[in-house]
């Protein structure tokens, strides 16, 4: 009887060890290691899984920290800098991988233009749909970015996460990433936040892209256009004018044009940014 009380005093302290364990190691697994580089360091983050009927989406985060004082940069750079090139080929059991753009700012770039992008740390989104949902979805990715304070030096890194559908203690910062993604509106809202009009203004030989936006009278308002390919460069868009109430006006010179490509016609991302809210539409000119 002795013996047998005394083997139950130290099963339950050591069933207790084993659960904690196994608690500790699944949370350990919503995230990957750090994979540090220059002035900078990333990994994998994991959110909960997402169902919308039979849709089932896996939630990931690239989570990327900088040092104080320095920058990275969004999918278009600005006058200057180096966007962040993703490649998610190495993972397994991934039918189709997004990586998502938080909401970015614009800064000085120290030689008299501005950049676009982040300032001290990004989490962007990750959302996978696996080619098996019946088995484990194991998220890999490497990175080539650039990191600038004074000057700006090339950086990469990578990282690898297995997924799973268990609870993380990475789901607040992972929502607050996605809630910072510009939301696909279409042109010609009458929201608080949108973008009402774009058109092209010809004056001699000068044209200028002229985009009309609403927006909180309190808020710092911003705006970036981007070409439909990657080798469009347009300038950053300057506001205009003087705001009146929610109206706003934003101009760019037509510049950074690829040879044989025109304005007219062209499809222009327009991302429209106030305080904490942000709008995305597709637009062409009138």
């Amino acid at each position: 009887m002795t013996t047998r009380f005394h083997l139950l005093r130290w099963a339950a302290p050591l069933s207790l060890a084993i659960i904690l364990g196994a608690t500790v190691q699944s949370r350990g697994e919503d995230v990957s290691a750090w994979d540090k580089d220059t002035r900078s360091a990333l990994r994998l983050i994991a959110g909960l899984t997402s169902r919308n009927g039979d849709a089932v989406t896996l939630r990931a985060g690239i989570e990327m920290q900088l040092d104080p004082g320095w920058k990275t940069y969004w999918r278009y750079a600005g006058d200057s800098g180096l966007p962040p090139k993703f490649d998610l080929s190495g993972s397994e059991n991934v039918k189709s991988a997004t990586v998502l753009w938080p909401a970015p700012r614009r800064f000085p770039d120290g030689a008299g233009g501005n950049s676009i992008g982040y300032l001290g740390g990004v989490i962007f989104p990750v959302h996978i749909v696996a080619q098996d949902p019946a088995k484990p979805v194991t998220l890999r990715v490497k990175i080539n970015y650039g990191v600038c304070e004074k000057i700006c030096v090339p950086a990469e890194g990578k990282a690898e996460l297995l997924l799973t559908a268990g609870p993380t203690s990475k789901e607040t910062a992972l929502a607050a990433a996605e809630a910072q993604v510009p939301k696909p509106v279409a042109p010609g809202g009458e929201g608080p936040l949108a973008i009402r009009a774009a058109h092209l203004k010809t004056s001699g030989e000068r044209r200028r892209v002229i985009v009309d936006v609403t927006a909180p009278e309190s808020a710092n308002v911003d705006l970036f256009a981007e070409g439909p390919t990657p080798r469009w460069s347009l300038p950053l868009p300057q506001p205009v004018g003087d705001a009146t109430g929610r109206a706003r006006r934003f101009a760019f010179d037509v510049d950074g044009v690829p040879p044989g490509a025109s304005i007219l016609g062209a499809r222009l991302t327009l991302t429209l940014v106030a305080g904490e809210q942000a709008i995305e539409v597709t637009t062409g000119l009138d």
